[in-house]
């Protein structure tokens, strides 16, 4: 009867309410199937209560404690669009040493599922928590003056995440995210596109964990706009990496090290982004520790019919191709090699030479005398081409 009445203000006043969920929650006078419930409670009387906004905090800390998935997925369900009274509770949660690190790990598990995860409450509610929700809670999470640890230790995790909801919210809309995206922006001043707004969260990210000076570089040399463009995505994506290089190594071995196995996965959706972002750093990587699984990934897509594919494997190819480690294991994909030096393009016959000198410049395979002749007949071509091209000068 009370959860039923402290959202009703002709039964219970302001304070009357407000004592009674305190005594609920310390209580313990509610069952598991309750919580939800209570949580709209919280935020109803926080909406009507503006100058006492952290009269509930210490009750809200509790419950979560106690219930944390019930009170952050009831949260995302009753407040996706992240109003005042759920800034308010989002912002107690992560600011409190008992509850900071389950409901952060509650919000990147949402963040996870494109376009919604299901989750089942207490009270058996198993609606869609959509993903866009998760994201605008990180957002206002973000704006807070320090960085919850939880932040910085899932940063990898959480900027891949934001960028592949960039990319498939600018490739597809479909009509629930439309729908959810509409309503939300009925609720308060956001974004008219979802993936503007996954923008603006990857550079609250950034200003967080790294400083304003990457936000705006990226910004001088238009990253952003290419960004949210299907077809200039993958080259954003390589521009974030280099300049993530520049400013630390360490994050960039820690975002490929997440890249790596969903590169082993083929996962086709966001694998040529994937794959940019992973060229660009593989000079922060360690080949003793990772060059297996980095050449894996790059054999298979050698043979790729996306052009852009194919040379970025080249790229990456020419990159672990100076580690002697390397050298005997790339050696292996000599067939493959030889035949890309038969492409029309010939950007991919000089990165396939490179890569052929790389390994030989090192002096630990020897070279059969086929395979010597089919080099030596590729550079010959290679030198023709590049003759043919030059206009002949007269002296």
């Amino acid at each position: 009867m009370a959860i039923g009445g402290t959202a009703n203000s002709d039964l219970f006043n302001a304070q009357t309410s407000a004592a009674l969920l305190d005594l609920l929650v310390e209580n313990g006078v509610y069952n598991g199937k309750q919580v939800p419930a209570i949580v709209r409670c919280i935020h109803q009387w926080l909406t009507s209560n503006v100058s006492a906004e952290h009269r509930l905090d210490k009750t809200l800390v509790l419950l979560t404690e106690a219930h944390p998935v019930d009170v952050a997925v009831t949260l995302l369900r009753s407040a996706p669009a992240c109003d005042r009274a759920a800034r308010t509770m989002w912002r107690t949660l992560i600011s409190s040493r008992g509850t900071k690190e389950p409901v952060l790990q509650i919000l990147f598990r949402a963040l996870k599922f494109w376009p919604a995860h299901r989750t089942r409450t207490s009270d058996g509610d198993e609606s869609d928590v959509f993903a866009l929700a998760a994201t605008v809670a990180l957002w206002e999470i973000l704006q807070l003056p320090w960085c919850p640890r939880g932040v910085k230790k899932n940063f990898p995790r959480l900027l891949l995440t934001l960028l592949f909801q960039v990319f498939i919210s600018t490739e597809e809309m479909s009509e629930e995210v439309e729908t959810f995206w509409g309503r939300c922006r009925e609720q308060r001043s956001l974004p008219p596109n979802p993936n503007r707004f996954a923008v603006q969260t990857v550079k609250a990210l950034l200003r967080q964990l790294l400083d304003e000076d990457v936000v705006m570089v990226i910004h001088r040399k238009c990253g952003w706009d290419m960004l949210l463009k299907a077809d200039s995505h993958h080259y954003a994506v390589g521009l974030l990496a280099r300049e993530l290089c520049r400013v630390s190594h360490s994050f960039c071995r820690s975002v490929a090290a997440n890249l790596l196995p969903r590169l082993s996965r083929e996962e086709p959706l966001w694998e040529l982004p994937a794959l940019a972002f992973l060229v660009e750093v593989l000079h922060c990587l360690n080949p003793r520790q990772c060059g297996l699984s980095v050449l894996q990934i790059i054999s298979r897509r050698l043979r790729s019919e996306c052009p852009e594919r194919r040379r970025l494997a080249l790229r990456g190819l020419v990159v672990i191709s100076k580690a002697p480690a390397m050298a005997k294991s790339i050696w292996s994909l000599n067939e493959s090699l030889l035949e890309l030096l038969q492409d029309a393009d010939r950007d991919v016959v000089q990165m396939t030479l490179s890569a052929f000198i790389n390994v030989l410049h090192l002096k630990t395979i020897q070279i059969s005398s086929p395979t010597a002749l089919k080099l030596l007949e590729a550079l010959r071509l290679l030198f023709e081409n590049v003759r043919l091209c030059v206009p002949h000068r007269r002296h």
